[in-house]
């Protein structure tokens, strides 16, 4: 459930569809181990975010102080909307996964009667769970999978594909690429997103109640707490994707080969920078600091530092001094006087908003604020507030073109990102 500092308007809305990656939670489930799986083959304010000792630095050339930030309503009439994908196919279609187990498409401002996949029937959706993220494949329509990652009946996370003819995906044509065993509810991750390498990237959470009690976040032997990378065009006996050989554990004896990156608590959406291949990462903290990450293009094996240390600080809060070598530190943060639960974003490459040319956008599901940051410096930075837009932003997506848009949970909308110059 959300703290209880956050104001009432979002106490009643977690009330109602649950906060999709509250800071805190409480043990549900007991523990299962993980499934087998195959071995390789508006406001302008500037406030200070970063902790103490975090020198902020600016590089490169974007200025986020140069414009004003809204958001444009494309679309409304979303169920509790909560990942965007297109299909980089011409057709300037947009698709919204909705958390009761469906995709929706949305063309020239309006959602389509009839969804482009329903699976409600096998879809668990309550609290941080439900069809999380979705994805096409990169040479779609000459291959026409859509790819889903959702919670079943059973609590599991689910990561599949489907066959899509026109403006239908066969429900009935369900491919497990994975399952991932759930201990608890809540921290579930569950973005996914090809890399430019054409292998899909999945987020998951370190498995949830509170504090990380299994250390999954630093634990090589599970999915949980990581950001795993799949060959799904390859195959290995029983199972339907194969290990890039490039992995950094595939050779390691009782390392999850599918590992690419660890540390994390609950990478609340991710997303690869078009121009660079960088990919960033929103990762929701526990009770201080909220952060983003980032591994530059192609580095694996990065250690985001989860549950040793939350932010920049040791964890659990009062360990003087922990161990962080060779550990990767975020970017960016701030703290719960600025919301409670960060929404991952993406690096601006469309041309219809010049002023955010190559700017990080992210936002806070909580408060509604959405920060800007220079994606060209390696931090700590401090964001620059862009926009207290007071809505409920539960994910950040790209058109084919590049254009920025984003989710509100609570609203039921599809939104734009729009930008004027100060």
């Amino acid at each position: 459930m959300l703290p209880s500092r956050i104001r009432p308007g979002v106490l009643a809305l977690a009330a109602l569809l649950g906060a999709v990656g509250c800071a805190n939670g409480d043990a549900t489930t007991s523990p299962s181990p993980p499934s087998v799986v195959p071995t390789a083959s508006a406001t302008s304010s500037r406030p200070a975010l970063s902790p103490d000792g975090a020198t902020p630095t600016t590089a490169g050339p974007f200025d986020p102080a140069r414009l004003t930030l809204s958001l444009e309503v494309v679309a409304e009439g979303l169920d509790a909307p909560l990942a965007i994908a297109h299909t980089n196919d011409g057709s300037g279609r947009i698709f919204v996964a909705e958390q009761r187990g469906t995709v929706r498409m949305v063309q020239d401002g309006s959602v389509r009667g009839e969804p482009l996949l329903d699976i409600a029937d096998r879809v668990r959706a309550r609290g941080e769970q439900g069809m999380l993220g979705i994805a096409f494949h990169p040479d779609f329509p000459a291959d026409p999978r859509l790819f889903v990652d959702y919670t079943d009946r059973s609590g599991t996370t689910v990561v599949s594909s489907f066959p899509v003819d026109g403006e239908r995906a066969d429900a009935t044509a369900e491919t497990v690429i994975l399952r991932i065993d759930q201990p608890y509810a809540n921290h579930n991750g569950g973005a996914i997103a090809f890399g430019p390498d054409g292998y899909l990237y999945v987020a998951t959470g370190d498995g949830g109640a509170g504090g990380d009690p299994h250390g999954f976040g630093q634990a090589l032997d599970t999915h949980l707490g990581k950001i795993l990378r799949l060959d799904i065009d390859a195959s290995m006996g029983e199972a339907t994707y194969s290990v890039p050989a490039d992995n950094p554990f595939v050779d390691r004896t009782s390392a999850r080969p599918e590992i690419w990156l660890t540390g994390l608590r609950n990478p609340w959406r991710m997303s690869f920078d078009r121009a660079t291949g960088d990919l960033w990462i929103g990762d929701v903290g526990q009770n201080a600091w909220e952060e983003i990450d980032v591994a530059r293009a192609g580095q694996g094996g990065l250690n985001f530092g989860w549950n040793r240390v939350e932010g920049f600080d040791c964890f659990p809060p009062g360990n003087g001094s922990c161990e962080t070598a060779g550990m990767t530190m975020p970017v960016a943060v701030y703290g719960h006087e600025f919301g409670c639960s960060v929404t991952g974003g993406v690096v601006y490459r469309g041309t219809q908003q010049p002023e955010l040319a190559g700017g990080y956008l992210f936002a806070d599901y909580c408060s509604g604020n959405v920060w800007l940051l220079d994606p060209a410096g390696d931090g700590p930075q401090d964001p620059f507030l862009a926009l207290e837009s007071r809505r409920s932003i539960s994910s950040f997506g790209e058109d084919e073109a590049g254009e920025v848009y984003a989710t509100d949970l609570s609203g039921g909308a599809l939104l734009r990102i729009v930008t004027t110059p100060r």
